[in-house]
């Protein structure tokens, strides 16, 4: 755990005389890895499935969906794995990030990032690209990811390294 610091916004202030100030309000913003499925507590899994069923808007998926990601990140049901990452401002969380471990090797990549998300009052404050940078740092092996053409965390993603290697296709039944 690591505390960061950002700008949140900048106010300015005209005085009498217009002299302009510049006031900056500062955030700590808290970062969390969860490696150890005992370190999630029942209600830390229930705010960040919440926060992203909420924060992840058209991109995301149903809570049902989003807790079946959680029970695998958290080791349930004989599954792999995965890891959890949490950005706090006081105790609200306004960042997470689910990658779940594939059990594979070379030929799929070992990880997949599942969701991202940053509060929407809080985007363009660096709070993902930090996000993503403790999910490069914190995994072994590579890292794929799911993201809709017109997403606007798709620019995000390139600068990071990430690439488009295949065109996904798929048959839903």
């Amino acid at each position: 755990m690591f505390y960061c610091l950002f700008i949140s916004e900048k106010i300015k202030i005209t005085k009498p005389q217009s002299i302009l100030a510049v006031v900056f309000i500062f955030i700590m913003i808290q970062y969390t890895c969860y490696k150890n499925p005992q370190e999630v507590a029942a209600e830390t899994e229930h705010r960040i499935t919440d926060f992203l069923f909420k924060h992840l808007e058209q991109y995301g998926d149903a809570k049902a969906d989003i807790q079946k990601c959680l029970d695998y990140a958290l080791f349930r049901n004989g599954k792999p794995g995965g890891l959890l990452f949490t950005a706090k401002d006081k105790e609200d969380i306004v960042g997470a990030v689910v990658i779940n471990f594939t059990g594979m090797q070379g030929y799929i990549p070992e990880n997949i990032l599942v969701y991202i998300a940053t509060h929407n009052g809080y985007r363009g404050q660096g709070i993902g690209r930090q996000l993503m940078k403790l999910a490069i740092e914190n995994t072994e092996g590579h890292i794929a990811l799911h993201v809709e053409p017109d997403n606007p965390a798709r620019q995000l993603y390139e600068k990071m390294g990430f690439g488009n290697k295949y065109l996904e296709m798929r048959l839903n039944k």
